[in-house]
């Protein structure tokens, strides 16, 4: 089940015993177990009905066997165990038809304790790429649980949408090129979404329309544009563009080695799409979504207009000049400044 059907589920009915909470968005993860503690917990109750576990540290026996037990301070308890893929078999002879407390969770789910409810987290792996087949196996190791709820990353779309919701909540004047970028610097994640607008709340108030400049004054990553301004003039090869945006960089305070990082992605992203031959920004966003790897409209535009400046052979020696300069920024040098424009220099010759 979805997130939003748990949440009406459990507003008009009794919780079930066991859950399994899987998938990797914590923001909808973190409300459902807000309104399952508020829906099974008294207030009094709730410091001593509340148990947490880590089955990185514990045993999946151990944690039935606590909710077993019935407490003499509170009648009601969630019983809440996070890492639960810890438990998957590993090496090639091992088997998820014999994983140690199995049968304790299925005979558990069979009488479970009254007034308890039991949770597994599984928020390691995602539904897509290369976590598909591991997020298949923790189905697999819990498939006696019945009610299992799926915490999938939010769409781009979605986060649009959840940005401006929350935006119209908090009262903020919130433009859409300015939720756009808000979005896209967070790529999407909800929970950051929902910090970064509270602050730029209490930054800005309610009376002001938020500004590109705000949020490139609070909002991290969202300086990244200013990378992208520094990547497009060099596939240009714009020397004295690229040495401004280069300014700009220095002059907001931008952490050089980061910058790196970002260029270096950013190429690497661009080799894959030359690579596959892909030249429209849906057939990166696309390929890349297939892949397993978080690709949003207005980043699959960003490499594909680097895809369009840097032909492949070009682009190769970026790659290897940018990880010479990284390694050149790691070293004691006078001054990092004279590693960037060296790079300037040396991609726009």
């Amino acid at each position: 089940m979805s997130p939003e059907q748990f949440l009406q589920r459990i507003q008009k009915n009794p919780p079930a015993p066991v859950y399994l909470f899987l998938g990797p968005e914590l923001y909808q993860l973190g409300l459902c177990r807000h309104a399952l503690i508020e829906k099974v917990l008294p207030p009094e109750d709730r410091e001593n009905g509340f148990a947490r576990h880590d089955l990185g540290e514990v045993t999946l026996a151990t944690v039935i066997d606590d909710a077993r037990s019935l407490s003499l301070f509170a009648p009601h308890r969630v019983i809440w165990a996070s890492g639960a893929e810890a438990i998957l078999p590993r090496g090639r002879a091992a088997s998820e038809d014999n994983i140690p407390g199995a049968e304790d969770l299925a005979a558990y789910l069979k009488n479970p304790t009254p007034g308890a409810v039991l949770v597994f987290e599984s928020s390691r792996y995602d539904f897509e790429g290369d976590d598909r087949n591991k997020v298949d196996r923790v189905r697999k190791v819990f498939a006696a649980i019945p009610d299992v709820v799926e915490f999938r990353l939010y769409t781009v779309e979605s986060a649009r949408r959840l940005a401006q919701d929350i935006a119209k909540e908090a009262g903020l004047q919130l433009g859409l090129s300015e939720l756009g970028l808000l979005v896209d610097s967070l790529g999407g994640d909800a929970g950051r979404i929902v910090s970064e607008i509270e602050k730029l709340r209490l930054y800005a108030g309610t009376s002001r329309k938020i500004t590109a400049d705000d949020i490139a004054k609070l909002v991290p990553n969202a300086q990244a544009s200013n990378i992208f301004a520094l990547v497009g003039a060099l596939g240009r090869g714009d020397r004295r563009r690229s040495l401004d945006s280069l300014d700009t960089l220095l002059r907001e305070g931008e952490y050089l080695p980061l910058a790196l990082t970002f260029l270096a992605t950013q190429f690497r992203l661009a080799m894959v799409a030359h690579e596959a031959g892909l030249r429209s920004a849906s057939q990166i966003q696309s390929h890349f979504t297939r892949l397993g790897v978080r690709m949003w409209g207005d980043r699959a535009n960003q490499v594909q207009q680097t895809v369009s400046a840097f032909p492949q052979e070009k682009l190769s020696a970026a790659i290897e000049k940018v990880f010479w300069a990284d390694k050149a920024l790691r070293d004691t040098r006078p001054d990092d400044r004279v590693v960037m424009e060296e790079l300037v220099f040396t991609l726009t010759t």
